[in-house]
């Protein structure tokens, strides 16, 4: 039997990071690694030095926030499609869907209005958005009930 650890994310910025998926989405933070050449053959990259920051939530959810310091990250901070290969988004779960987008506002993140939807009345359930977090990972806002 197989079940999922946790869910890597390449960040900019370690604290803003932190600070965004904490205060926005509630996660808490766990331990963090200083991470070097010893994970090289395993990440495929030459030297390798890096913070591993865990955050997870209170049922259970675990990212890890990978800052990268050597070699440099790079890619495109943008949100993806998501009908292209690989991880499309992050799901979660939320009481209040205008509440957490909002607290995504302020913490950094960007909500895509225009993503919006809500199945029955206005105000009803089901409700969902997209946001995104500060460099560009796609984040799913729903509330079913």
């Amino acid at each position: 039997m197989t079940r999922l650890s946790h869910a890597g994310i390449c960040v900019s910025d370690l604290a803003r990071s932190r600070r965004f998926y904490c205060e926005a989405l509630g996660f808490h933070v766990a331990e963090v690694y200083e991470v070097g050449h010893e994970f090289g053959g395993l990440m495929e990259l030459d030297g390798v030095k890096l913070r591993s920051q865990f955050i997870e939530s209170d049922g259970g959810v675990r990212l890890e926030l990978l800052y990268f310091a050597s070699p440099p990250a790079d890619g495109a901070r943008t949100r993806r499609p998501l009908n292209r290969y690989g991880l499309s988004h992050l799901s979660f779960h939320v009481d209040d869907v205008d509440a957490v987008a909002a607290k995504i506002r302020r913490f950094g993140g960007e909500v895509h209005d225009h993503t919006r939807t809500t199945l029955g009345k206005p105000g009803g359930a089901p409700d969902f958005v997209y946001c995104s977090d500060p460099d560009g990972t796609r984040i799913e806002l729903m509330r079913l009930a």
